[in-house]
């Protein structure tokens, strides 16, 4: 199998979903390392942030690490009550240990509560920081459908490359000339 300059790229793709604690709750909701101190909290076993769990299950998967239950898994009291956006970081690590750095990453929160607006450049100030790399939160709600407005999920997507730069620098002039190939057409 000959190598092309896509083989220093991967994908992958990450999901979390956590319900909403009862009404009355000593939780505090977090969200891409933003805390929430009104509205309702989410249930789980570190701080429950949706959002960073899907980024790290999306890292993991892109650089073929498993995923955030193997590496973190709820049934260690060491990660209870964890700072996930802490988790993140370790996350990244285990990435950048195995070759990979991150290019970007790609969220979708869907949740009827909290608007995600407001606060979403101070989410992807937080989780870019963390990663290293440009990391999109978007807000969808779930338009009032049956079943879907007890919690929050977030899907996310995660693009990495080859940590090596000189095969970078290879792949970004291949697929420059490609590019330019085709524009000749």
């Amino acid at each position: 199998m000959t190598s092309t300059p896509f083989d220093s790229l991967r994908i992958g793709q990450g999901f979390d979903v956590h319900p909403f604690a009862p009404v009355g709750s000593d939780r505090v909701l977090v969200l891409g390392g933003v805390r929430f101190e009104s509205g309702p909290a989410l249930v789980g076993h570190s701080d429950a942030d949706v959002i960073a769990h899907a980024c790290i299950d999306a890292l993991l998967g892109a650089a073929g690490l498993g995923d955030i239950g193997g590496l973190f898994p709820d049934t260690d009291p060491a990660y209870g009550g964890a700072d996930s956006i802490a988790l993140l970081a370790l996350g990244v690590a285990r990435v950048h240990d195995a070759g990979w750095r991150v290019i970007n990453i790609d969220c979708t929160v869907i949740a009827d509560e909290p608007k995600i607006a407001p606060h979403r450049a101070e989410m992807e100030q937080r989780l870019s920081a963390t990663v290293e790399a440009p990391v999109a939160v978007k807000g969808k709600r779930t338009e009032g459908v049956a079943g879907l407005g007890g919690g929050i999920q977030c899907h996310a997507v995660a693009l990495l490359t080859r940590f090596d730069q000189e095969n970078l620098d290879q792949g970004n002039s291949e697929i420059a000339g490609q590019v330019e190939e085709g524009r000749s057409r």
